[in-house]
């Protein structure tokens, strides 16, 4: 543009230059100037907008730092709260475990629990019925203490059962099922005994020794026992025990209290044993045995 205004000047100076082409250069000049104006002023502009264009990065990358030291806070908590987890997934486990373990502990410790009550249970039926069958036994012994005193009736405990035990030898004579005098009236103080005792039942047993007998009345020890047992039962009626209260039962020789092997021992074994039979409704189990029975 100065080499422009420099040639205006010396055209001017030589006189040369007409008006026309004066006037265009002028024109020229003044649009050059224009554009030169323009150009600065986008250049102005270009150089703002690259400042601004500056500034914006700089905040993008400051917010770009930002967001990465977040993400990797982030990612931090994340990994912090992973372990978490892990660590209450291994605590819940564990407490889980234990939890089973406590219910198995409490379920073995209810069933111990149980199992000793029904012991202690049974155990204080069992106490109950051994106080009340030696009750029984102390009262049995009452109530026949002068028959007892005088030899003629034993009171024992012979496999579980309360036995009343008299001599044959002063029941019946030797071979014969007829009561002898001194046998009844024993018999019949027995009765009155009985009958006083309520909800028992007996079993009048006739046990012979081993020297056989051949008769057309007892062909053998077994007719000889159970003939003797009938005996006793009907004395016993007399006596007053009901009759739906008692039976009889013949054991023969079979059932020795000695050894046969001499006059004492077989004096022993000719007897009448008068059975208290055994109530089952006292034992444990009773009500067992009556469901599994049936009835």
């Amino acid at each position: 543009m100065n080499r422009l205004m420099l040639s205006l000047a010396l055209l001017a100076a030589s006189g040369c230059v007409t008006k026309t082409k004066y006037t265009a250069l002028e024109n020229d000049l003044e649009r050059t100037v224009g554009e030169r104006d323009a150009a600065l002023q986008q250049a102005a502009r270009c150089a703002e907008d690259l400042e601004a264009a500056g500034k914006g990065r700089a905040v993008c990358d400051e917010r770009a730092a930002e967001l990465d030291r977040e993400i990797q806070r982030q990612a931090a908590a994340a990994r912090a709260n992973e372990l978490e987890a892990q660590d209450l997934k291994s605590d819940l486990k564990t407490q889980q475990e234990l939890l089973a373990r406590l219910l198995k502990d409490k379920n073995a410790l209810k069933s111990t629990i149980d199992e000793t009550r029904a012991a202690l249970a049974a155990a204080a039926a069992r106490e109950r019925e051994a106080a009340r069958r030696v009750a029984e036994y102390k009262d049995m012994l009452s109530r026949f203490k002068e028959l007892i005193d005088a030899g003629t009736l034993q009171v024992h405990v012979v496999d579980g059962r309360m036995v009343l035990t008299l001599p044959m030898d002063i029941l019946f004579p030797s071979g014969s099922a007829k009561l002898a005098k001194e046998g009844r009236e024993a018999l019949l103080a027995v009765g009155r005994g009985l009958a006083t005792i309520p909800d028992r039942k007996f079993q009048v047993e006739g046990h012979t020794d081993n020297v056989p007998i051949h008769t057309a009345a007892y062909p053998s020890n077994w007719e000889l026992a159970a003939a003797r047992a009938l005996g006793v039962v009907r004395a016993l009626l007399e006596g007053g025990v009901a009759p739906q209260r008692i039976s009889a039962a013949s054991f023969s020789e079979y059932l020795p209290s000695a050894p046969n092997d001499g006059d004492a021992n077989r004096a022993r074994n000719r007897r009448i044993e008068i059975v208290l039979v055994p109530d089952l409704t006292g034992l444990p189990g009773y009500d067992e045995l009556t469901r599994l029975s049936g009835k």
